[in-house]
């Protein structure tokens, strides 16, 4: 087992991602907001530096820091700016975690160095010589500290590295992007109309979601049987966007007109 400790970066980060709004906020305003994102934007807003990754399942996510953001890209040249309002709009579904491949990663309250797989997938590193053979003599730089808080966000596999024969460059390119990391896919969507919802039901798979978007001119919800999720009021043209992680029959109804029913199906 190998372990390594090196300085953080916290505070540079905060100065790069600053530094990115001080430049562009001279030039940005609500005209040069866009209209609309797309799967695999990054995106962020006009008050805070923060920056997100519009995943294919409708949510966005969050990129904990500058090291993560530049496992997966060079630069911000790319990044579509959004007003507040329409950041505000978009779930949170959670935090981007690195590329495969790209870096290895510690934390202060635990000895061992990682890599990462797909999926942000952890296999811990038996040895200097194992680190040797994956990153090369320098290997010792290819470690990055991640904060505690985010560790959370990584599956730790109890395979060693050597046992699932770990290849950096592979495990790199196993993935094309986010998207393609977390496994995320587009929503299933329903329409609440005035005559109720449509389709009345759909089918999932388990980690799949289902965009509920008001196509009445006056307020739906939707709510849960047992009342333990819902959409709050739904203003005509609003969505709401649902994940579901447990296998099950979810029904729900419209608070305004409880007479409007619909479930979700999840196997």
């Amino acid at each position: 087992m190998i372990s390594r400790k090196h300085s953080l970066l916290g505070a540079g980060a905060t100065v790069l991602l600053g530094a990115v709004t001080i430049v562009a906020a001279a030039w940005f305003n609500r005209a040069n907001a866009a209209t609309s994102v797309s799967s695999g934007d990054v995106i962020r807003g006009e008050s805070f530096s923060a920056v997100y990754y519009m995943g294919a399942d409708g949510f966005r996510y969050v990129f904990p820091n500058d090291k993560t953001y530049f496992t997966w890209y060079e630069d911000f040249d790319d990044v579509v700016w959004i007003t507040d309002a329409q950041l505000a709009d978009i779930q949170i579904g959670g935090n981007v975690t690195y590329k495969p491949g790209v870096k290895m990663i510690k934390i202060n309250t635990d000895p061992r160095v990682y890599v990462v797989t797909k999926g942000g997938v952890l296999h811990h590193v038996d040895d200097e010589a194992t680190a040797t053979s994956m990153y090369g003599s320098s290997w010792n730089r290819m470690i990055d500290d991640v904060p505690d808080g985010f560790f959370s966000n990584y599956t730790i596999d109890s395979d060693s590295a050597g046992d699932v024969d770990f290849d950096a460059a592979e495990a790199e390119a196993s993935v094309d992007n986010i998207n393609d990391d977390k496994s995320l896919i587009a929503p299933e969507t329903m329409s609440v109309t005035a005559n109720g919802y449509s389709p009345i039901d759909v089918e999932i798979s388990v980690g799949q979601t289902v965009t509920f978007t008001n196509n009445d001119t006056t307020k739906h919800t939707v709510t849960s049987e047992d009342l333990t999720w819902g959409s709050g009021t739904l203003n005509p043209g609003d969505s709401f966007t649902r994940r579901f992680d447990e296998a099950g029959t979810f029904g729900f109804f419209d608070s305004y007109d409880s007479s409007n029913t619909g479930a979700v199906y999840v196997e």
